[in-house]
C-alpha cells in the first residue's frame, strides 16, 4: 500500500519559511519522480515544484522561483519543500505527489500525470 504523508505545514508571518516533508512507504521511491502542488478553497490544485526520480532535475512553477527549493533523499524515502520569503498567498493546503518516472519532470505540472497523492498539510502565511 502506497502512502505519502505531509508535515511541516503550520503557521507563519510574511516573510517566514517553513520546511515541508513527505515520507514515502510502499513503492521504490528512488524510481518516482515526485512534486508539491497546493490547493485553497474553490479552486483547483496548483502546480508548485517537480523533481526527477535522481534528483538531478527540478521544475518550478514561476511564481515561487528563487523562493522555494524542493530536494529529496532517497535514502530516507523522502522528499521536501523548503520554502522561503512566504507570502500570504501562499497559504493553502500543500499535497506531496509522485508518479513512476516517465519522461520529463515538467509534465507533473498537470494532475493527471501524478499517480499517487498525500493527504495534505495546511500552510498559513499571515500578512
Amino acid at each position: 500500500q502506497v502512502q505519502l504523508v505531509e508535515s511541516g505545514g503550520g503557521l507563519v508571518q510574511a516573510g517566514g519559511s517553513l520546511r515541508l516533508s513527505c515520507a514515502a512507504s510502499g513503492l521504490a521511491f528512488s524510481n518516482y519522480d515526485m512534486a508539491w502542488f497546493r490547493q485553497v478553497p474553490g479552486k483547483e490544485r496548483e502546480f508548485r515544484a517537480a523533481i526527477s526520480w535522481s534528483g538531478g532535475t527540478t521544475y518550478y512553477a514561476e511564481s515561487v522561483k528563487g523562493r522555494f527549493t524542493i530536494y529529496r533523499d532517497n535514502a530516507k524515502n523522502t522528499v521536501y519543500l523548503q520554502m522561503n520569503n512566504l507570502k500570504p498567498e501562499d497559504t493553502a493546503v500543500y499535497y506531496c505527489v509522485g508518479r513512476i518516472s516517465r519522461g520529463p519532470v515538467e509534465r507533473m505540472i498537470r494532475t493527471y500525470e501524478s499517480d499517487y497523492w498525500g493527504q495534505g498539510t495546511q500552510v498559513t502565511v499571515s500578512s
